[in-house]
């Protein structure tokens, strides 16, 4: 959260700050656990199942009861060799812990223990056998249980033979030196045979990229643009400091070179040491091949199905919009304000319907709609708030009166349910005969699909790009003018919120130098504030819904300091309460660790610690620029730091999982650098004042 008062938005809410640390697995090893039956001590409640830590999602996890010890085990079906297990942690991480191994079940062998665990990603090379592997926790960080997005066991040996695929595509890439802003070092790594690096005019020179972790590499291919070498070596390295050599020529000729080779190593790198022309060095695109299969990741977006699970089926419509609710009850104060029956049927994720707190908060609880004429109903898809229904009906009516019932539940678990139903009438109704908490009963959306009825036609979204996308519709190049173009952003001057320590000024701490935005913290009193610093946004400007939208950022370093390339729904701007209109954090790098990059989203049912978000660890950040970027249409946000994927926020996931997807409507852009706050910490004496941050550039394409 970065803009507005996060207290009245989380009061109800246990907010633990939830981070996802993409995992891999190296190329020599199988994933055994993914899918098998998983069973644990207990479970914090419904939506948070044993077997989510399994399932190969992370947005998806397992908590346990709020008590030590606790464990967590799968089945894998057949005794295995154990090789690694890797443990994704969520906030809620365990100090204690054991990796316990079985053959019925019963009897545990213990194959590794911690008693100073840290939480967060860890792999653990084990060795051992056993059908059933545990994580038995016996002390717990925090108040609350454990936690696991997900918890995975490799084994098995390594294949044979040289895979065809290119690991290193879309991997974090670096280099000695770039000729200018267009040919970065990621240009070698996009797939992309129109897009290249190059290098200064100087010997040596070299290329490098991050695999993620250790492979057996087996081939490199070579895309030469004329810019060539005749001498280079081919190096792997472990640590990213200390080389060996796995191939070298003196007589290169360029063009497209397909090497075979023999080494391992977690980065690989291309080290020019004659040029063949008086230019640098230029690569269309480097190929990496490694031994047997590419590493399994859970980082990379699969293609989009042709349908969506939560499509109504056939050639159903959308017969509830905008027609007449009633409920039992419903909510109308500061706390909910309005919380009526009409909410939960104006396909709109970020308002809702709720039962009265006076009155409403009891067995039985309502809500029905008035399609407008019989229709024959085939679907029913409830966007549930934490007061939702454990057991209820769905229910048909020709006159409001007398109900028949087509769906009925005891186990109902909350978040999107869709439920595909045949039954006809007028009226279809949600009644609720068993709530999950102590509250009452409560919906984002109630939406009914059919044929018959009345139906209104909905507003439709923007067609979706096609990506890569290629047209680009906004940009600032930041290359005239001394000071920002207020023609293209709003200065927004003021204090900060979150706990930050500046005072955002009116120009004085931005300007344009070298062909870059410059942002600049400053140790200076201003506006009741010890220190100042710079915020534009692009309000009444530019707005965008969906494309990419990325900028090349240079980040400071320092405790305390807190760079942020971000978007918020234009609607707050009309008087939308932050986090209803939806926040969506590109890039958020904290100054005290810049090697590790957040992308979060914020939405009004997981918003401030508790946003739906993803970190990686990659090469320091801020020594040179870095393209973050997101790519979002209506049925998900994949976000990368140069080509390298932080997070992929799939909608379906996000509503089954999480709460209301609130991101399909207009976005506008937001540069700032915080000091201090909540989520980077304190200053101290370390801190270096001023710190800039540097913008290249800032561009949206459609």
């Amino acid at each position: 959260m970065r803009t507005g008062a996060i207290a009245t938005a989380v009061a109800a809410m246990l907010c633990t700050y939830i981070v996802l640390v993409v995992t891999r697995a190296d190329a020599a090893e199988t994933l055994l656990s993914q899918g098998k039956p998983t069973t644990a001590s207990s479970t914090e409640n419904a939506g948070s199942p044993a077997s989510n830590a399994t399932d190969g999602n992370t947005g998806t996890r397992w908590s346990s009861a709020f008590s030590d010890p606790q464990w967590i085990q799968v089945d894998l079906g057949s005794t295995q060799t154990i090789t690694r297990v890797a443990l994704n942690w969520e906030a809620a991480y365990a100090t204690a812990y054991q990796i316990q191994t079985s053959a019925n079940g019963t009897t545990w062998t213990q194959i590794y223990a911690t008693t100073t665990s840290t939480g967060g990603n860890q792999s653990l090379t084990v060795n051992g056998s056993g059908r059933y592997v545990r994580v038995n926790t016996t002390a717990r960080a925090t108040q609350y249980g454990v936690s696991l997005w997900e918890f995975q066991v490799y084994g098995g040996s390594t294949p044979s033979g040289c895979g065809t695929a290119n690991v290193a595509q879309g991997k974090t890439a670096t280099a000695s030196s770039t000729e200018n802003a267009g040919t970065p070092a990621a240009s070698a790594f996009d797939g992309n045979n129109g897009t290249r690096w190059s290098s200064a005019a100087s010997d040596p020179q070299w290329l490098q990229v991050d695999l993620g972790t250790t492979q057996a590499i087996c081939g490199v291919t070579l895309n030469w643009e004329a810019a060539y070498a005749t001498a280079f070596q081919i190096q792997t390295s472990t640590n990213g400091t200390t080389w060996t050599q796995i191939y070298g020529t003196t007589t290169g000729t360029g063009g497209v070179q397909d090497l075979t080779v023999t080494g391992s190593g977690r980065y690989v790198r291309i080290n020019g040491t004659a040029r063949a022309t008086q230019w640098g060095y230029s690569l269309w695109e480097v190929q990496v091949r490694v031994q047997g299969a590419p590493p399994t990741t859970n980082d990379t977006p699969s293609s989009s199905p042709s349908q969506s699970p939560s499509q109504p089926p056939g050639n159903t419509v959308l017969l509830s919009y905008k027609k007449p609710g009633f409920a039992s009850t419903s909510q109308n104060d500061s706390n909910c304000n309005p919380c009526t029956p009409d909410k939960a049927f104006d396909n709109d994720p970020a308002s809702r319907w709720a039962t009265n707190p006076t009155g409403g908060w009891v067995d039985p609880g309502w809500i029905y709609v008035d399609l407008g004429a019989t229709a024959q109903i085939k679907q029913v898809v409830l966007q549930w708030d934490p007061a939702y229904a454990v057991s209820y009906q769905i229910q048909t009516s020709n006159d409001a009166a007398n109900w028949t019932s087509i769906y009925n539940t005891t186990t109902g678990k909350g978040f999107k349910e869709t439920l595909n139903v045949t039954g006809t009438g007028r009226y279809v109704r949600m009644y609720g005969t068993q709530r999950s908490n102590g509250y009452g009963y409560s919906l984002w959306e109630f939406k009914v699909y059919g044929t018959g009825g009345q139906p209104v036609q909905p507003p439709a979204n923007p067609a979706d790009p096609i990506f890569p996308a290629t047209n680009l519709v906004w940009s600032d190049e930041f290359n005239t003018g001394t000071n920002v173009d207020t023609s293209k952003w709003t200065i927004d001057p003021g204090t900060g919120q979150n706990g930050e320590i500046q005072y955002y000024t009116n120009l004085e701490n931005t300007s344009i130098q070298g062909g870059s935005l410059v942002i600049e913290a400053r140790k200076q009193t201003l506006g009741g504030r010890d220190y100042t610093s710079g915020r534009i946004n692009t309000s009444n400007k530019f707005s965008t819904q969906y494309g990419r939208v990325e900028a090349r950022i240079k980040v400071p370093k320092g405790n305390g300091l807190w760079p942020a390339f971000w978007m918020m729904g234009t609607d707050f701007l009309t008087g939308r309460p932050w986090p209803y209109n939806g926040e969506i954090d590109i890039m958020e790098i904290l100054g005290k660790n810049t090697n590790e990059i957040y992308s979060t989203l914020h939405a009004p049912a997981y918003n401030g610690g508790g946003g739906y978000g993803q970190k990686i660890s990659t090469v320091d950040l801020s020594l040179d620029y870095h393209v973050y970027s997101t790519e979002w249409d209506s049925k998900h946000m994949t976000f990368r730091v140069d080509n390298q994927v932080i997070l992929v926020a799939d909608k379906d996931t996000v509503e089954t999982t999480r709460g209301p997807w609130v991101y399909d409507h207009q976005f506008y852009l937001i540069l700032n650098l915080a000091v201090g706050g909540d989520f980077p910490g304190p200053i101290d004496a370390t801190t270096p004042f001023p710190s800039r941050m540097y913008v290249d550039y800032v561009r949206v394409y459609k």
